[in-house]
Parts: C-alpha cells; structure tokens; sequence
C-alpha cells in the first residue's frame, strides 16, 4: 500500500521526535499497523533522541561509576557489579541493578566478514582436531587428525597422529605434499606453539625445524590473526565434514588401521563430493586443474626424523618418550644418537645403527632385543643356570606383560614360569612367540591356552609331535608295527 510523502514524514515526526507509541500513531492517523511498522522499520532499540532513561533512586550515586565500569568490561556479570557497588555503599538489590543492566550495557559490536577466494595454487590451510582418545600398551593418548586442505580445490590430506610435536608437524607437511604432488606458495596456520616460537603483533618468530623445512620446499608460512578461526574457515569446516562422514559412529583400534580406513574414506568420498564453488564439478576434477600450478617437490625430500644425543644407562637401555629401548650391553653408559619416527627408534653411534625397534607409543614399556639380552647373559658366569624368567625375557619378545597379567590375576608365578619355559622347551621360540601375542590379544594369561595354542600351530604346520622327555642315547629309535587286536578277544 503506497502512503503520501505527507503522511510518511508525519510517521517518523511523531515517532522520533514526539516519541509516540506506535499503536498511538496507527489510532490517530488512521493508518494500517503494516504502513507504520514499514515505515519505520522493525522495532529495535530507542533511538539516542528518546527521553533519558530513568535510574532507580538507590542507583542514583553509582550512574558515572556504572557507566565507566562497563565501558571498560561491557560483559561483566550483575552479581560482580553488585559486589563491587556494596563497598561503596550500595543498599538496593540485585534485581533493581540488572534491570538498569539491561538497559545501559552496550551492545556487542558484530564483524562484518570478508569473503576472499585464493588463487589457484596459491594457499593451502593447515589445523588439527581432537578425535579420541586410544588405549596402547595400557597408556591413554589423545588421538589427533592432521588435516591440509588446499584452498582452491577444497582437496583435502588427513592423517590420524599421536603426538602435537614439531617433528609430528614436519613428517605430516611432507607426506601431504607427496599426496597433492606439489606444494601451493602458501602454508596458512593457526597460532599453535609448534609453528609460533614467539609473537607480538606482527612480529612473528616461527620454529627454525618449520623455516627449514619451508625453504626446502619453497612455501611461505603464514599465521592467522590472533582469535581469528574464521581465516582458516575452509580446514576448520574440512574438521567438521571429517568429523561428521568419517568419526561419527566409527571405531578406531589404532593409527595404522585408522590411516587406511581414512585414505579409503577420501579416495572414494571426499574427492568425489560436490566443489561448493562449482557444483558442476567435483572436488577431484578441480585438483587435477590445481596440480598443473603447484610447487614441485624436490628430491630427495627433506628429512623430517627427530635426531637428537642420547646416552645409555648401566642396563643397556635408552629412555625416550616414557619408554625404554635396549642397545647391545657393550655400549652401556655411551653417548648416542638417536633418530626417531613415528614408526622406529633407531640407535647410532657415529654413522653406524647400533640398534632399531618398533616405536611404542604405550608409556614405561622396556623394547628389548633378544639378541640383546642373549649377549648379555652369555656374558655372566651363571648364564647356563638362567631363571625361568630370564630365559623367557631373553627370547620371547613381550612376555613381560604375560607376567603382570599372573600378578594381577593372583596366579602362582613360579609355576606359571616353569609351565611356559616347559612349552618353549618343546616348541621352540617363534612357535611360542606367536602364541603370547595371541593369548594377550584375546586377554587371557593361562599355560593351558598357551599349549592348545602352540598346539594348534604346530598342527597347521604339519611338524611331528614334540617329545615330553628325553629317554637317552642308549635307547634305540624303533617303529612299532600294529597288528589285528581281535585275538584277545578269545
């Protein structure tokens, strides 16, 4: 309904300068409540023309004090207000302050957003995200995904890690470069302490490992603003599609199995969803088009092992991450180098390996080589009267867990022990071996289901019964022939 200029400007003259209600307005000119309510637009706060607002009496002395505290802490709660209002003197209550509180505490100020597309090969966006948690080797550790997403194509690179460490950060920039067969000109992060040593401002002092890795590839780090998640708004949301397709009603047993099913999960899924900029067009399309403007990766590719100094205790043995790891007993109380992954722990001393275990990412767990520990007791004198329980350590690699879950359940250990080094005995070391990796899989400790085991081993692989007992070299090996028994029965 189209109004005359008259009566629109006599709207707004009695709205804001003779502050006329509007159901008083519709009354007195006659008009639909529609016609006012477009004219002036939704209702929102009184504007700065309107009359004073009115402070309640016990208010009055605290007007300037109240105004000035939330100009400088516009979210302060009442409940503090009043606190900070009865030392000095205040006798209204709580409940007349926030009515006052309602009225004079400023309104937030809202960001507006710019919008900005990268070029192509121009950006890739960097973040982590909280996932789990997994059990190993009786420790917790938090599970993280590593997640790279290049800004024009939406292609996205996950990996499911352990550990928030710079080294972690280099081993996954690197094998997401291989997976995009490039790198963009830009690596975007948030201000985590593995990629910012230091800022103030501007100023920025980055990780000397991430500058170096960096020049090698030739890719310019760059930062977020400080509480500024939105510039990294296409990996937070990647995080967010992640965890909504791929966590959601998942269970994950490990790294490595989780890694293969998130490979699959992107192969199959994730390149193949919609570009949100060109629905026409699906995200593995556009990545072929980006490739052509990436980086090339040099070769070799940049090292991203940790390598650091270590030394060797009077027991042989290394500690790293919370964890123990043997070297030969000759090198006891030596100064070694260390270089690790997040798949082996390998010991040099100079330029030679010395010693190389499986990572275990369990906490207080002893990786020990049987190699190392048989070259150790053939050192002592009492090495032909081993313990049962140093025999066992000596060739069954994790048997020591075997020996805390007969603590724990409250068995005999001696004869636990002596039934054991009784199967290794007569199976030998690998059938054995195999056997305690499955018994604790299934989480039982008992000798009996360790022999239906080996058993059950030693049948598939078609060897000759184990003999229980040594009989001596005066007794003649022989074959029994069998004959018909039927005659007893007369």
């Amino acid at each position: 309904m189209t109004i005359a200029l008259t009566t629109d400007a006599e709207i707004r003259r009695l709205y804001f300068a003779e502050h006329w209600k509007r159901g008083t307005i519709v009354a007195q000119l006659g008009v639909h409540q529609d016609v006012v309510e477009r004219v002036l637009g939704s209702p929102g706060p009184r504007p700065k023309t309107a009359l004073p607002r009115l402070v309640p009496a016990p208010l009055d002395p605290f007007v300037g004090f109240l105004d000035e505290t939330l100009a400088r802490y516009p979210r302060l709660v009442g409940t503090r207000i009043c606190d900070m209002l009865r030392e000095r003197g205040y006798t209204g209550s709580l409940r007349t302050l926030r009515r006052y509180l309602r009225k004079a505490r400023p309104l937030p100020k809202h960001e507006v957003f710019l919008r900005v597309e990268p070029l192509v090969g121009e950006q890739a966006q960097i973040d982590w995200g909280h996932v789990g948690y997994l059990d190993i080797d009786g420790a917790r550790r938090a599970l993280w995904v590593f997640v790279m997403v290049l800004a024009y194509s939406r292609a996205l690179w996950a990996e499911l890690v352990l550990d928030l460490s710079v080294h972690s950060l280099l081993r996954s920039l690197v094998r997401a470069s291989v997976y995009f067969r490039g790198c963009p000109r830009q690596w975007l992060f948030d201000n985590a302490k593995v990629v910012v040593v230091e800022r103030r401002g501007d100023a920025v002092r980055y990780h000397p490992r991430l500058l170096e890795l960096a020049g090698a590839l030739r890719v310019q780090p760059r930062l977020c603003g400080v509480r500024k998640p939105h510039e990294k708004g296409k990996v937070e949301r990647s995080i967010r599609y992640l965890r909504e397709r791929f966590f959601a009603a998942r269970r994950i047993h490990g790294v490595d199995q989780g890694n293969a099913m998130l490979a699959d999960f992107l192969a199959e899924i994730a390149d193949a969803r919609e570009h949100p900029r060109w629905p026409e067009r699906r995200v593995r399309d556009v990545l072929d088009d980006e490739r052509a403007y990436l980086l090339p990766l040099p070769s070799p590719l940049p090292e991203t092992d940790l390598v650091q100094p270590i030394a060797s205790d009077k027991t042989a043995f290394v500690r790293f991450d919370g964890n123990a790891y043997s070297v030969p007993s000759t090198m006891a109380r030596e100064a070694l180098t260390l270089v690790a992954d997040d798949r082996r722990v390998r010991l040099l001393r100079g330029a030679d390996e010395v010693a190389s275990h499986a990572r275990s990412w369990g906490r207080r767990e002893r990786v020990e080589a049987p190699a190392h520990r048989t070259a150790l007791l053939d050192e002592k004198r009492a090495a032909k009267r081993l313990k049962g329980q140093d025999r066992l350590r000596a060739e069954i690699d994790g048997v020591e867990r075997l020996f805390v879950r007969w603590v724990e359940a409250g068995r005999n250990a001696g004869s636990m022990t002596s039934r054991t080094v009784r199967l290794l005995d007569l199976y030998g070391p690998d059938v054995l071996r195999r056997a305690v990796a499955e018994a604790l899989a299934r989480g039982t400790h008992d000798p009996g289901a360790l022999a239906v085991l080996c058993e059950q081993a030693r049948s598939k692989a078609n060897r000759p019964i184990p003999t229980a007992m040594d009989l001596g070299a005066h007794v003649h090996d022989r074959d029994v022939v069998p004959h018909d028994l039927g005659g007893y029965d007369g």
